[in-house]
């Protein structure tokens, strides 16, 4: 895999330096507190930047308002050690608290964490997400002696038949998830409306990255899904636009909702708002079909 980063500006290399610094630093003091032994022998293997940022096709649009994020992947040595909530919440803090800040760090990082041998099965089912990674992704931080598996081709039949299969899965959940949301919002359920409309953009977001990676993350953080959609599709970009206060709360409202619109008490959304957001999630649907429709269509001409 490639190492350099000489294709990007000296700002961009000093943020990543310190991203790495943070992942690497937050995992240490994660596993200093844990005493079973396959945690205390876990290991950072690889850090690979992946994407646009390594392609060299990144994107920093200030008047449209869309700039892309660094693509992360963290590889550690076993499983049990890509557990989000448990190894990785401090140094997602840290960073989330420096890109506010925007002393040390301008850009969105997002990162995804997989053991070595997550990786490499998903190599050899040739999944793109993965292969593209290997081919396109720059090594930020190695260890010695750990090597990627040679990918192999995924079949263009059997690649239509999972992206068919995807689509059809999250499109219809997607779309029960909406129908539910606008049942509960005619009943006066507001939060529990708002908390649907989630679930049907999140699916969506999910169907459409599945459709054309065959891999997405399990996150429900909307925003991460968002973006890395839009990444791969830029008619999906301006779904959710943030010209004015009202549609900027709007989407950070449903970003919210996961959590806070079923657990927390201060959690309050207007009509007007999930009125907003179920024209949103419609748009986003419609896209959702569109996109996926191509990808199908193209995968079926190459299956014959």
């Amino acid at each position: 895999m490639k190492t350099s980063l000489d294709h990007l500006p000296a700002a961009k290399r000093k943020e990543l330096d310190f991203v790495v610094h943070t992942l690497r630093d937050g995992f240490a003091q994660a596993l200093s507190r844990r005493t079973m032994p396959r945690f205390r022998t876990g290991k950072i293997l690889k850090i690979i930047l992946f994407g646009s940022y390594a392609r060299g096709d990144w994107v920093e649009d200030p008047k449209g308002r869309y700039f892309s994020d660094y693509d992360i992947l963290v590889v550690v040595n076993h499983d049990d050690l890509a557990d989000l909530d448990k190894f990785w919440g401090g140094p997602d803090e840290i960073l989330l608290k420096e890109l506010a800040s925007g002393e040390r760090l301008r850009t969105q990082p997002n990162f995804i964490v997989h053991s070595l041998d997550d990786v490499n099965e998903q190599l050899r089912l040739g999944r793109y997400f993965f292969t593209d990674i290997l081919r396109d992704g720059i090594v930020l931080f190695e260890a010695d002696g750990f090597r990627f598996v040679q990918p192999e081709t995924l079949s263009a039949r059997d690649a239509f038949a999972e992206t068919k299969g995807y689509f059809e899965k999250w499109s219809v959940r997607s779309q029960n998830s909406r129908t539910l949301s606008q049942d509960a919002r005619t009943r006066g359920m507001a939060n529990d409306a708002a908390f649907l409309l989630h679930q049907s953009a999140e699916r969506a977001y999910h169907g459409l990255i599945l459709t054309l990676t065959l891999y997405s993350a399990k996150t429900h953080r909307l925003n991460l899904l968002r973006d890395r959609a839009e990444a791969m599709d830029q008619r999906l970009v301006g779904i959710w636009p943030s010209s004015n206060k009202f549609e900027r709360q709007g989407f950070d409202l449903i970003r919210r909702a996961y959590v806070e619109a079923r657990y927390s008490d201060y959690y309050e959304i207007s009509d007007d708002h999930l009125a907003w957001m179920d024209d949103r999630i419609s748009k986003l649907q419609a896209a959702f079909e569109t996109i996926a429709g191509e990808r199908l269509e193209s995968l079926r001409k190459a299956a014959g």
